[in-house]
């Protein structure tokens, strides 16, 4: 189904912020401990808590366009996920979806937080169901944006290039790659790359230079069969967990069939489709997720 615009009594209630860019006066940078290492996350906001868990790259300064709106209705906590944007680097890390998952539930521990709304990307939005099936009290609501999962194999020839002597050689010499080419591919992630903002390309390509960033990720990419397999073994879990699926329909890196076919299985879920978006709706189209976003979160479902 296409994005529907809200009931007028709640479009009133959201109209007055939905245009607002993020104020970083009210966001604060903060750490925590987790498992002896300092993670690093953007906090802004009081209320319900809500983390927000970015994709396979990136950090979670890619919700810069989104902080400020949602603040506004929960306790914001975006974080960089284990050895990626400003969070300590930890060699040799288990990255595999059950782990990562334990150790969210561990930084809710180190943070205090009982339970959270989480909203997720691509390979964080795997992460989350896996968390969700895993450790369900832990989970209220779930809000999706073009999640990894396992009906979807259009980045296989990509995924097998990765897990290849060659594929590893190129991943590692990415970091060094031209501004242009790096700018290049996060258009293509876009339903149109004009809708790319000033800034967007950093949030993803700073953390890349870090050393040990791109061997995560290739742990990543070397464990997701088993990692995906694993997945669907646990999304019996989720049958009533309420999420809200959000996907691009120009998506190219997670197919929108694969979205209704998670629909299919979860049915507490909504899915909503943003036509002419692609792989980031929610920076591609920030004010109607945004909208989307508050509105699931604080509904009766």
């Amino acid at each position: 189904m296409e994005l529907a615009m809200t009931s007028p009594a709640s479009e009133d209630r959201l109209r007055a912020g939905v245009t607002r860019a993020a104020e970083p006066s009210l966001m604060e940078d903060r750490y925590v401990e987790v498992a002896g290492a300092q993670l690093h996350y953007h906090f802004a906001g009081s209320g319900r808590p809500l983390l927000l868990l970015h994709g396979l790259v990136g950090s979670g300064s890619n919700w810069r366009q989104n902080i400020g709106f949602l603040s506004r209705y929960a306790s914001v906590y975006a974080i960089d996920l284990f050895n990626m944007g400003e969070s300590e680097r930890v060699p040799g890390l288990d990255a595999s979806l059950e782990a990562t998952a334990d150790r969210i539930v561990a930084l809710m521990e180190a943070l205090g937080l009982e339970s959270a709304d989480i909203a997720a990307h691509s390979h964080g939005g795997a992460i989350a169901m896996m968390l969700a099936a895993r450790h369900p009290d832990r989970v209220r609501k779930l809000i999706l944006f073009a999640p990894a999962n396992p009906f979807c194999d259009a980045g296989r020839h990509l995924i097998r290039f990765y897990n290849t002597r060659t594929g590893q050689w190129f991943a590692r010499r990415i970091p060094m790659l031209p501004r242009m080419l790096h700018a290049t591919a996060l258009g293509r992630m876009y339903g149109d790359p004009a809708r790319v903002t000033e800034g967007t390309l950093e949030t993803y390509t700073d953390g890349m230079m870090i050393p040990g960033t791109v061997e995560h990720v290739l742990r990543i990419v070397a464990g997701w069969y088993d990692d995906m397999r694993a997945l669907r073994g646990e999304l019996i879990h989720l049958a009533g967990k309420p999420a809200l699926f959000i996907w691009g329909d120009r998506d190219r890196a997670v197919t929108l069939p694969s979205g209704e076919r998670l629909r299919a299985m979860m049915p507490m879920s909504k899915l909503i489709v943003m036509r002419g978006a692609g792989h980031l709706p929610f920076a591609e189209m920030a004010d109607e997720c945004n909208t989307a976003m508050v509105e699931w979160l604080v509904g009766a479902v």
